[in-house]
């Protein structure tokens, strides 16, 4: 006799080393490009991630790290097989989860399962996780340390344990369960918060069967108090109850007189001594329910106790610390991600409201010598009401986002959104573009990995209209919509069979989907694909895919009548779909020799001078430096700023520490002058009769506080500081910097003894003005470098002072001449970096999967080359110049990475160079797909995007270029090619020339 608790453990379990053996096999084998740097580093060392944390991670990770044994290189590995261990047993519960519902379904009883039940159940739990282990968004986080594997673990056992408390009928036990599913919340809040969002879906688990007989009414009130528990552990557990001890702590401290921390003692033991109060006259009164409630509560508090983390490693001043959030006031500040700003959710305003007024709200606190100072307070905007709406869809009022509401509604200039615009840009872009198109991503295929793909169908696969740019893509992934059919089958099936389950998963689906979607309310337009968020909906809707099967044997039966070779035909037909996924799948998800992220990392840090200052700027930029710095201790001399941190007093203290081994920065304001609320932004009021200022002389008056700086605000007794003149002049002492040898000797006739550090707009951000002060302060001591985004990103005009040195701009004393269309590079030092001290592990390798990101490096480092190249060029240096133009082509060939913009831009320079060969290779292989490209564009009338408007400006630039070096029919083909496409005089010249 087949025993159904045997079969459904083993299963289980062998789908868990299936699914698991899968991520290990694929896993990232050192950090990810985005936020896995941070993640591993911070776990590393437990320091202070960026907001609102994740503490529990944090420490389990930490764990992981452990196996490496003391190799730095291996951390990352070790880590990321943490989320491949994690994302393993995810499966196992969506396992678990699709017998549980089927059971339901068949509607078994215990020990009555037939050999065709358990059979069927099995083949359901099988091919549904299997087909889900091998989705694009799950897969993508199962082998990378990031909060997402992790936090499907947790919404995937605490949707089991669930359905385990469904079928628990002693009530002793079902508390029990209700307390463990507490814990699990409670944990889960150290990680991520997507659990939370089940809640209102599972809360119809307990209505179900604590009534019988349900109905409508009865199924809205457990919805609305399933979100009331969600409200609840969101809003005034996590940073509801620290929210209220800093209040009480701000009372005793300021008001009363009490020392630090009064507050918070009287609030804790006011809050504990309740609930333990409230626990024992429970149990005095025999009041059961109020019991579960408050034990409940206190797993819950237990489990979000990983949070004392966060403050007990900030007080310690980490390398990394983001927030600092050290005492009640910044901590819950960090809690609320305050310095991510506000999305309007119910009511807001409409992207072209007009701000009507300013209004001061809130103060905000900050811990002083004695008590705690109000240092500012918090903005209240109130906009034009006539231009304010209910469920604001268009709301951002920044300029590019401006722009692209109007490109997307197709809003001429000046005219006004209504609310169907309101709506449409929801249920098209939100909805649509940032949810549909991603479901379809996983359960019906992909297009590529570039920006904004779309879905692939059945007639997809048939086409033959894809060019093979995208046909070679290895994101070019069609499943047939056979899991899109399956699940639709199951979910229709269960909606037939059982609809009080159908309404639990459809809800599932629906709160971790749409409306998440709608919670997020996201701008128009997003840094990377976003489908990561989405990965418990995907998850709700593989149990539907698992009851797919279920149906498919319950109608092969019904033919049959044999449910045992029903369930055996129905499983074995559909698990190859599980296979095509797999198939379809893997080579872009195993990330097998992909180093990039962390050599790129390298290559920026390796080309600074010893006890350097390093700005940076997005997250690429930043988190895999803090990486190699942090966890393989590489150049940790070089200290890295992040220049959006810096308009933040906390990130400013830490700078002016030493960390690692790198000395303090030197700074000349005083700690008040950068405080937060004091000098965040600086107005630039022009005096007439001075048109510069010395900057040193300017920083002196800002920290004496000078009246020949302050600024009257409007209609308020406070005074602003302001900046007199935009010019302001950085005196140098040339001899000096001359002995110390820090002009390249091909420079010395650009040296300069003054440098203009003039201010682009009409303001200077706190951060700018504190880079101003290292720039003076420093006075050449340590080298200071900028990476290509923080120098685009700086409102400081300083572009002809900077020197190529590789991947870095170092600040030099010296001038760009006028008229001077290169940058300066300092040659000799660039390519020694460039050849010698940077790395390209696996870069070579066209089997490595190399996504949009590790393009854009690529790109980033094939453009520094050509930069060097021309300044070699200018110094007729023929040779060196040609030795590392195919240096590039080597380490970084079009079979790997295919060749873009910077390659293009390669060509003339290979012509010079006389690699005539290699130059028109590159032509024959960027116009082959720019061709390919534009006539895709047109067959399918897709408007050019970024991409096509470089493929018809890379065309344009090589017709003349070939014509000029004798390539006269490879030209006219060329030339012939684009009109026919774009029309007859579309292939004037580009806008490309570099030279």
């Amino acid at each position: 006799m087949l025993d159904y608790q045997k079969a459904n453990n083993l299963t289980g379990w062998l789908v868990f080393l299936l699914s698991t053996t899968v991520f290990i096999l694929t896993v990232e084998q050192t950090a990810s490009f985005w936020d896995p740097g941070e993640f591993i580093a911070v776990s590393y060392k437990l320091q202070v991630p960026h907001p609102p944390g994740a503490p529990f991670f944090l420490l389990i990770y930490r764990m992981f790290g452990f196996l490496a044994f003391g190799d730095g290189l291996a951390v990352a590995y070790w880590m990321n097989v943490g989320s491949a261990v994690f994302s393993g047993f995810t499966v196992l519960f969506l396992f678990w989860t699709i017998t549980l519902f089927g059971r339901r379904l068949f509607q078994i009883q215990k020990g009555t399962e037939t050999k065709g039940q358990i059979i069927t159940l099995m083949g359901a739990g099988v091919v549904g996780s299997l087909i889900y282990t091998f989705t694009d968004s799950f897969w993508f986080s199962a082998v990378e340390a990031e909060v997402y594997a992790m936090s499907s673990f947790f919404t995937a056992i605490v949707i089991w344990a669930f359905l385990k408390w469904d079928v628990i009928e002693d009530q002793k036990e079902e508390n029990r369960w209700m307390i463990f599913i507490a814990y699990l919340v409670g944990l889960s809040i150290g990680v991520h918060l997507l659990n939370l969002v089940t809640l209102p879906a599972l809360a119809l688990v307990v209505y179900f069967k604590k009534y019988p007989n349900p109905n409508l009414k009865g199924g809205i009130i457990a919805l609305l108090l399933g979100g009331v528990a969600l409200i609840i552990i969101n809003n005034l557990i996590i940073p509801g109850l620290p929210s209220l001890a800093g209040s009480m702590e701000i009372f005793f401290v300021n008001s009363i007189g009490l020392p630090f921390g009064s507050g918070i003692v009287f609030f804790s033991a006011l809050f504990l001594g309740s609930v333990i109060y409230g626990i024992l006259y429970s149990i005095k009164k025999g009041k059961v329910i109020l019991n579960t409630v408050l034990v409940s509560l206190v797993f819950i508090l237990i489990g979000y106790g990983s949070y004392a983390l966060i403050v007990i490693r900030a007080n310690q001043d980490p390398v990394i610390n983001e927030n600092a959030p050290k005492d009640i006031i910044s901590y819950v500040s960090y809690l609320k991600r305050e310095q991510y700003g506000y999305r309007p959710l119910i009511h807001g305003q409409y992207f072209d409201a007009e701000l009507v007024d300013q209004k001061e709200g809130a103060p905000i606190y900050m811990k002083g010598t004695d008590r705690y100072e109000i240092v500012d307070y918090s903005t209240v905007n109130e906009y034009d009401p006539a231009r304010t709406t209910i469920l604001p869809r268009i709301y951002s009022t920044q300029d590019r986002h401006k722009q692209i509401y109007q490109s997307k509604l197709g809003l001429r200039e000046g005219q006004k959104p209504t609310f169907g615009d309101n709506l449409y840009f929801m249920f098209t872009h939100q909805l649509g573009h940032m949810y549909w198109r991603y479901f379809m991503w996983n359960f019906s295929g992909r297009e590529s990995d570039f920006a904004d793909a779309p879905w692939m169908g059945i007639t997809d696969f048939f086409s033959d209209i894809y060019p093979d740019y995208i046909k070679e893509n290895k994101a070019h992934n069609n499943y047939l919509m056979l899991p899109l059919i399956l699940g639709l089958i199951g979910l229709v099936f269960q909606a037939k069979k059982d609809n009080k389950s159908f309404f639990i998963s459809a809800m599932l689906f629906l709160m971790m989907g749409v409306v998440l979607v709608l919670y997020l309310n996201s701008p128009p337009v997003e840094p990377r694909e976003r489908d990561y968020i989405y990965v418990g909906s995907f998850y709700a809707f593989a149990i539907w895919i698992g009851l797919g099967v279920m149906a498919l044997a319950y109608y092969i039966e019904r033919l049959n009548k044999n449910l045992v070779v029903a369930g055996i035909i129905a499983t074995l037909a559909t698990v190859p779909v599980a296979v095509l996924m797999a198939n379809q799948n893997w080579d872009d998800h195993n990330r097998q020799g992909r180093f990039f992220s962390v050599d790129s990392a390298r290559n920026f840090l390796a080309s600074c001078a010893p006890n350097a200052i390093l700005f940076t700027g997005g997250d690429n930029d930043t988190f895999p430096l803090w990486y190699v710095q942090e966890v393989e201790g590489f150049r940790t001399d070089v200290r890295v700023v992040v220049l959006s941190y810096f308009d933040t007093d906390w990130y400013v203290e830490q700078m002016a520490r030493p960390v690692n081994e790198s000395a303090a920065l030197p700074f000349s304001l005083d700690p008040k002058n950068y405080k937060k609320g004091t000098n965040d932004v600086l107005y630039v009021m022009e005096r007439e009769n001075l048109q510069a200022i010395s900057a040193s002389e300017y920083l002196k008056l800002l920290n004496n506080g000078s009246d020949l700086l302050k600024l009257a605000a409007s209609g308020s007794k406070n005074t602003y500081n302001m900046v007199p003149s935009r010019n302001l002049i950085l005196d140098v002492d040339l001899e000096n910097v001359y002995n110390q040898g820090l002009i390249p000797e091909s420079m010395e006739g650009l040296m300069t003894e003054q440098i203009n550090l003039r201010i682009k707009g009409n303001y200077l951000t706190k951060g700018n003005l504190m880079l101003i002060d290292l720039i003076t302060t420093n006075n050449w001591e340590r080298p200071i470098y900028f990476n290509n985004t923080s120098l685009s990103t700086i409102t400081l005009d300083i572009e002809d002072y900077v020197v190529m040195e590789g991947m870095t701009y170092r600040l030099l004393p010296v001038r760009k001449p006028e008229g001077m269309r290169t940058e300066l590079v300092n040659t000799d030092l660039a390519y020694t970096n460039m050849m010698e001290k940077f790395a390209f592990r696996g870069m070579d390798n066209p089997d490595n999967y190399f996504d949009d990101e590790f393009r854009r490096f690529t790109s980033n480092h094939r453009s520094a080359v050509n930069s060097i190249a021309i300044a070699l060029l200018d110094e007729e240096d023929m040779e060196r110049a040609a030795e590392l133009l195919k240096f590039s082509m080597k380490v970084m060939p079009h079979e790997a990475v295919a060749y873009d913009l910077a390659s293009g831009q390669s060509v003339p320079l290979l012509f010079e160079v006389g690699e005539d060969d290699l130059a028109l290779d590159v032509v024959d292989k960027i116009s082959h797909k720019s061709i390919q490209m534009l006539e895709f564009y047109k067959k399918t009338g897709r408007d050019y995007d970024r991409e096509a408007m470089i493929s018809i400006e890379m065309l344009k630039f090589f017709i003349p270029l070939l014509d000029e070096r004798g390539y006269s029919e490879i030209a006219g083909n060329l030339k012939a090619e684009l009109e026919k496409i774009l029309g007859p005089g579309s292939a004037g010249g580009s806008l490309l020339d570099r030279r």
